[in-house]
């Protein structure tokens, strides 16, 4: 089938533009720079693998995380790998170090960086992050099922004025939050998230005050870490401090 020229030129823009983009984020990431990656809620470092070999290749120093998201709560969680992560990064000899987290890693990166600032501190990407809670911890949350799946840090992460999500503080630096619109879970789409969603938080849920951009792209909550698209605007506001539009 022939291809005809609109849909080719459109093509080559957007090849063009993600090229661009981690060409830019390669050529200006010194050896001093790190970043630091937190999986989301029953994952594992292993689901950022994609992710850390992009910003490796983009020449940072990539702390690639694993901690035990289904044990303990967001607060506590994020003081028993953040503190040891910082002290090793800055032994390794990092100057500036950038994060990087998906869903509830996001959030213990706030956290602690909300109460314990850093001089330090790049940059901060989120992906997916339940920023004002999910409607389905409301829904969902008392099951016991789901309290044993998630663990207390997950049963924090309702809607609600008093939920853990709703009431960590916003560090003062630059944060670029990416969401994404598309499920794999259209139930949770279907009977719990208004708008549109990422099939375990909606759009508008995944939105900070104080954030410096905010990007909503085609893809999914569990494979966001994985797609090219978010990897390169990941590359491009660590680099820059906003989203290539």
């Amino acid at each position: 089938m022939r291809i005809g020229r609109p849909s080719a030129n459109r093509w080559c823009r957007r090849l063009g533009g993600w090229l661009s983009a981690v060409t830019l984020a390669a050529s200006a990431a010194p050896m001093n720079e790190h970043v630091i990656l937190l999986h989301g809620l029953c994952r594992s470092s292993t689901s950022m693998h994609r992710l850390e070999r992009a910003l490796t290749q983009a020449g940072y120093h990539v702390w690639n995380l694993d901690y035990p998201s289904r044990t303990n709560t967001i607060t506590n969680l994020s003081e028993a790998v953040l503190a040891p992560a910082l002290r090793d990064a800055r032994s390794a000899g990092a100057t500036r170090l950038h994060f990087v987290g998906h869903s509830l890693g996001g959030l213990l990166i706030r956290d602690y960086l909300a109460r314990h600032p850093q001089p330090d501190t790049g940059r901060i990407v989120m992906l997916g992050p339940p920023n004002q809670g999910s409607e389905i911890v409301d829904r969902l949350g008392s099951w016991w099922l789901f309290r044993k799946i998630n663990g207390p840090a997950g049963s924090e992460l309702g809607t609600g004025a008093d939920s853990g999500a709703r009431r960590l503080g916003t560090p003062r630096v630059e944060i670029g939050i990416i969401a994404g619109n598309r499920s794999i879970n259209w139930i949770n789409s279907l009977l719990f998230l208004p708008g549109a969603d990422d099939g375990k938080v909606s759009v508008e849920r995944t939105r900070l005050e104080g954030m410096t951009d905010h990007l909503v792209l085609r893809t999914t909550h569990p494979l966001m870490m994985k797609n090219k698209t978010v990897i390169q605007q990941t590359l491009c506001f660590l680099r820059t401090g906003r989203f290539q539009r």
